[in-house]
């Protein structure tokens, strides 16, 4: 808790844009709290599936967050099965947590090709792994990483319900739904 010296906290407006902001910053800054969000989704037998992933693309006009993964990791099969998640982000210097329910959409194949041929080789190496990511190996570095364009992955998260939550020295929460064009409502924190 923090005595309140973040303006922007005390209306529904600025809540709304400061959590654009900073997710919008975590795209661009390597630092900002919002570049490795907690990513959440629900495995086949029902059981919530929590990792962290970085953030790649934040578009407010689009309501869309998107991130990077290997094709065969574990949230890819998910998502297919159950095409909801979360997304989680804590950024302790403005005492904000951002909290995100999204409808996903997996691209792959040819819609992904200009992004992958974008990335350094150095971040292709994070998709490919041999055997596939999430299976289990006798040693700790018992795989290989062969980055194939066909192993990439992007998640598309379209954004439904935005929730901000501000720590301050009196707490303010608010939601913010798509379907009444993103106005916001007080919530008890």
């Amino acid at each position: 808790m923090t005595q309140e010296r973040h303006d922007w906290a005390e209306s529904l407006d600025g809540l709304l844009e400061q959590a654009w902001k900073r997710l919008g910053r975590g795209v661009a800054d390597r630092r900002a709290a919002a570049r490795h969000p907690t990513l959440a989704t629900v495995d086949t037998n029902g059981w919530p599936q929590v990792r962290t992933v970085v953030l790649r693309g934040a578009d407010r006009a689009a309501s869309q967050l998107r991130v990077y993964t290997d094709r065969k990791a574990g949230k890819v099969a998910e998502l297919a099965a159950a095409p909801r998640a979360s997304l989680h982000v804590w950024d302790q210097t403005a005492h904000l947590q951002i909290r995100v329910m999204a409808e996903a959409v997996i691209h792959t194949g040819t819609a992904v090709e200009s992004i992958w041929s974008g990335l350094s080789a150095h971040a292709q190496r994070c998709y490919g792994f041999q055997p596939a990511s999430g299976l289990a190996i006798t040693d700790a570095l018992d795989y290989a990483v062969w980055p194939q364009p066909e192993d990439f992955a992007v998640i598309e998260l379209n954004v439904v319900y935005l929730e901000v939550l501000h720590l301050g020295h009196r707490h303010r929460r608010a939601g913010f739904d798509r379907s009444r064009d993103w106005a916001g409502q007080w919530v008890v924190p």
